[in-house]
């Protein structure tokens, strides 16, 4: 098999990977779970709150969370 014949063969491996992930993402049956994911950044995230790094962000009477787990790197 010579050098041609390869890449003509790698390229045909990449359009039928391309239609085939193009069918799958454009199918009826993904469209409720694309949908959901991108009404995530509305989600309500009261219930999710991360600690903040940020020392003037947060209030002085909370401690920082790495000094819970006993991380010295601070």
């Amino acid at each position: 098999m010579d050098t041609g014949t390869f890449r003509g063969l790698i390229t045909l491996i990449l359009i039928v990977a391309f239609i085939g992930i193009f069918i799958w993402a454009y199918s009826k049956r993904r469209k409720p779970d694309f949908d959901e994911a991108a009404n995530l950044p509305f989600a309500d995230e009261d219930d999710d709150k991360q600690p903040t790094r940020d020392k003037h962000a947060s209030p002085k009477h909370e401690v920082d969370s790495r000094h819970d787990r006993g991380d010295k790197n601070t």
